[in-house]
């Protein structure tokens, strides 16, 4: 496997190299993983959505036919250039016995596959067989750190013509980060609104994120760790009123819980519950700091560990069916919320 360091990652995203056959991209955060390899796709195709050089496949195809994955890989494109094919949801399926004939078999001239994954595990399964092949890349995802998110707010507002001040900056940052797309798609939001005034404004930011998606979002996943069933009906209630996507939304919980787990791993270290919410990064918004508290005192390690594998399978099955993601991250949500409920009066 082609090893890429953090840094080297965008620049292999803007110009991914013509003798890469496959890239594997996966991780937690949904909205990263999708994002990339929108972008590799897209570069690959020259942003061309044609049938006949750019394939769409799911992974419940691949389980179900195995030898589809390669046939279309070898399949020349009828009109010359290279067949991209793009798999997705590869961790919500077990597709690495189609994957496996791939490998080293692939002529980069010819074919670039693309495959989208979850969360996967070290050294196990589609994620072993990729990083062990010498021609192969994987690209791993992880909710945004402090100088990732810089990084968006900074891209979003360049190309916007606008400035921010320091305070509107710090507050912007704590109300992001758990699912890049969620995150991109409030600084454009944040953009839009302040566009024609030069600079945005802490007054801008309170507007337009303190009540919208990704405030509301935080507000649900509160509601869920804390066991508050009625502030978590009317938040669902109203997400789907405003249109968001379930699946995002999985995605968020579902990096949420993974930062409670490591602040419960602190706290069980010895460390003040305090203190370890304080090291979270990205920080956490300071009107969250308390709630967020209770939710270490309330989960288990154990008990953490469950709720991020029933999060990781609502967020594969949330966008193999989007007519019903919202019922399967609802019942999820509140699956969690009546757990934490109950753990709480313990």
């Amino acid at each position: 496997m082609v090893a890429l360091k953090a840094g080297d990652i965008d620049r292999f995203i803007a110009r991914p190299p013509d003798t890469v056959p496959l890239v594997l991209v996966f991780g937690p955060d949904v909205g990263l993983v999708s994002e990339r390899a929108q972008a590799l796709v897209t570069h690959a195709s020259g942003g061309v959505d044609d049938p006949f050089s750019l394939v769409k496949l799911d992974a419940a195809d691949i389980a179900s036919d195995p030898a589809r994955l390669i046939d279309e890989a070898m399949t020349i494109s009828m009109f010359g250039g290279r067949r991209v094919v793009w798999v997705r949801d590869g961790a919500g399926k077990n597709i690495a016995a189609a994957v496996e004939p791939l490998l080293g078999q692939i002529d980069p001239a010819n074919a670039f596959v693309v495959i989208e994954a979850g969360d996967l595990k070290k050294g196990v399964g589609l994620r072993r067989k990729i990083e062990s092949d010498k021609t192969a890349v994987a690209i791993a995802c992880y909710a945004d750190a402090e100088r990732d998110l810089e990084r968006v707010i900074d891209t979003e507002l360049r190309e916007a013509a606008l400035t921010i001040s320091r305070e509107a900056r710090q507050a912007l940052m704590s109300l992001l980060g758990a699912d890049r797309l969620a995150s991109r798609g409030e600084v454009r939001k944040l953009c839009l609104y302040a566009h024609g005034r030069g600079r945005v404004e802490t007054a801008d930011v309170e507007a337009v994120i303190g009540d919208a998606s990704a405030f509301a979002v935080d507000v649900l996943i509160d509601a869920a760790a804390l066991g508050d069933l009625a502030t978590l009906d009317h938040g669902l209630e109203r997400l789907e009123a405003t249109g968001q996507r379930a699946d995002v939304i999985a995605g968020m919980a579902l990096r949420h819980f993974q930062t409670l787990s490591r602040a419960r791993a602190d706290v069980d270290r010895g460390l003040p519950a305090a203190r370890a919410v304080d090291q979270i990064r990205p920080p956490v918004f300071f009107k969250r700091k308390s709630a967020v508290q209770r939710q270490i005192s309330i989960w288990s390690q154990a008990d953490l560990g469950k709720a991020g594998e029933r999060l990781a399978r609502a967020v594969a099955d949330a966008r193999k069916s989007q007519t019903l993601a919202t019922a399967l991250v609802s019942d999820v949500l509140l699956t969690l919320a009546r757990v934490a409920r109950v753990r709480a009066r313990r």
